[in-house]
């Protein structure tokens, strides 16, 4: 049996990840029978950080260098706090086809953080991939047999889109100095602190919580926070992130595979048209060029990085309000 090419495990990785975080819609629609978005989005991230308690305290996962927190603690702020409640609440404000429209933005604003941060460039067939697989998300979504009406509350969803977008490309300089795994950990423990004040009906909650609807909470914990995000981030530091954030496009055609499996909702030829269309996408983008240009002598410290980043994204949520 062969051995599988170094240079294909980060993009096998996040294809591992889109996987598991596409069984994570399905999941949060059971949860959300029995539990408010904030209950369940930290009920997910206690259980995955408990998870990882053991493991920190065994000397198992090694955290980041302490000088680096700072910077993990608002990449885990902004990049799972923020996202799971400006992503919920989408959800709870407008259309789930319009926020399905939206958050398929989050490839190509990555890329474009990426190559403005990272100085990352795209070749002709990654960009033609890119805007394929964003072609084949409209059409998944046009075809999810809801409507799509653009109202302004589902901006939202864009904020999620920023958010999960900086996590995205402003961690890679941290990755150079840390692991994933260690990474990954410590921006759990911060995005579940910055859940807390989100929970606080969780405990009685989980007072009448039937086991189903706990199970899948169980499930979100360790499969896609835990395992997803280990996996992701893996990639992140091995792969330029707009080839890697490209997987995000099949996520429309899993999700609704998925879903049909686990809660009866067949998936309409739209969606499965669309979905392909995707996936095409995403493997042009895979097999294009994608070039990270090196910087002059010395990276930006992460924190310094950090600093404008949180400079910038008030400045956007104020032209979205």
């Amino acid at each position: 049996m062969s051995r599988i090419p170094a240079r294909a495990l980060p993009l096998l990785a996040a294809a591992a990840a889109t996987l598991v975080w596409s069984s994570a819609f399905a999941a949060v629609a059971h949860g959300l029978r029995a539990f408010a978005p904030g209950e369940l989005a930290l009920l997910r991230f206690g259980i995955a950080s408990l998870a990882l308690v053991v493991p920190v305290l065994t000397g198992a996962i090694r955290l980041p260098p302490r000088r680096d927190w700072p910077a993990v603690a608002l990449l885990g702020f902004v990049g799972l706090t923020v996202y799971q409640l400006a992503f919920c609440q989408a959800l709870t404000q407008a259309s789930a086809g319009a926020v399905a429209v939206v958050i398929a933005l989050a490839p190509g604003v990555t890329a474009a953080f990426a190559a403005l941060r990272l100085r990352e460039r795209l070749g002709r067939r990654a960009l033609l991939g890119l805007t394929v697989a964003f072609g084949g998300a409209l059409l998944a979504a046009a075809g999810s047999g809801r409507a799509i009406t653009f109202e302004p509350r589902v901006l939202y969803a864009l904020v999620a889109v920023l958010a999960t977008s900086v996590y995205f490309v402003w961690q890679k300089p941290l990755l150079a100095r840390t692991t994933p795994i260690g990474f990954t950990t410590l921006s759990i423990f911060f995005g579940t602190l910055g859940l807390l004040p989100f929970g606080r009906n969780l405990p009685h909650a989980l007072a009448l919580v039937p086991w189903p609807q706990l199970a899948s909470a169980v499930y979100l914990g360790l499969v896609p926070t835990v395992l997803g995000y280990f996996a992701w981030n893996y990639a992140l530091s091995r792969a330029p992130a707009a080839r890697v954030s490209s997987f995000l496009y099949a996520q429309p055609l899993l999700a609704g595979v998925m879903a049909w499996a686990w809660l009866g909702q067949a998936p309409g030829a739209l969606v499965l048209a669309g979905g392909a269309l995707a996936i095409g996408g995403v493997v042009l983008t895979v097999s294009g060029r994608s070039i990270a240009t090196p910087r002059a002598e010395h990276e930006p410290h992460p924190r310094l990085a950090l600093c404008t980043c949180a400079a910038v994204l008030p400045r956007a949520l104020i032209q979205i309000r």
